[in-house]
């Protein structure tokens, strides 16, 4: 019988050590807890993440290995160029955070619920209001067509989730994350599970002991703190000329 770790409710920045995390499946390291803003600044801290369906208990990962996108190597390619000459889009940085968490939480087609239940868009969008949560929304006039949101801890920033609802949408919102975090030097996208979709937009996998020594570097550099709404100006992905 599998024992896994209750955390303990006193001490929210207390997790046990993510390189114990089960096998199978693969990465749970603990249960219990709660979504406060102390907690998941933690948990994030430490390369863990709360993933949970709406009729389990709140559960905490941390598996091996670990989906990471480099933000140097997150470029438009050409599909994504050509695209973004067929459309006006046009971006901004935490103008629509809930938006873009409530439109990530919506059932995919085939899917029958979300793990982003109502606690957590409520956890984040509180994170967001504190300035450690950010996303990135892309707009088709005033419909919102695709976005992404995080937590920025330190330098890193963990990626949480994203959608589109017209082609390239959410594409088009992960590149303009890359581009304005290089401006920063966050080196790191944690993407956390991999999937072949991750794969495909250029994400690789991580043995957890590289990624965890990634993150402990990472968070203990100065970051980026508050709104990042002012630096919508500085993502500029429409192409200045032809190819």
């Amino acid at each position: 019988m599998i024992r896994l770790p209750l955390l303990d409710s006193a001490k929210p920045e207390h997790f046990p050590d993510p390189r114990k995390a089960l096998i199978e499946p693969n990465g749970l390291l603990a249960f219990g807890g709660d979504l406060s803003t102390r907690r998941l600044l933690a948990a994030y801290a430490q390369g863990i993440f709360p993933w949970f369906n709406e009729d389990e208990p709140l559960l905490w990962w941390s598996p091996d290995p670990r989906c990471v996108f480099h933000t140097a190597r997150l470029l438009p390619n050409r599909s994504l160029r050509r695209r973004l000459t067929q459309v006006s889009w046009r971006i901004t940085v935490d103008h629509a955070f809930r938006q873009v968490v409530e439109a990530c939480a919506a059932p995919r087609p085939g899917q029958a619920g979300t793990w982003i239940v109502p606690a957590m868009i409520e956890a984040y969008v509180r994170l967001h209001e504190l300035g450690y949560a950010h996303s990135v929304e892309v707009w088709d006039g005033e419909r919102l067509v695709g976005g992404v949101y995080g937590i920025a801890v330190g330098r890193l920033f963990c990626g949480e989730s994203m959608f589109s609802l017209e082609s390239g949408g959410s594409r088009a919102a992960l590149m303009g994350l890359a581009q304005l975090l290089r401006r920063w030097d966050f080196p790191l996208i944690d993407a956390q599970v991999t999937n072949p979709h991750l794969l495909q937009l250029g994400a690789a996998e991580y043995p957890r002991t590289q990624f965890l020594r990634m993150v402990a570097q990472l968070t203990h550099l100065p970051g980026q703190p508050g709104s990042w709404a002012e630096f919508t100006g500085l993502i500029q992905l429409q192409p200045s000329g032809g190819g």
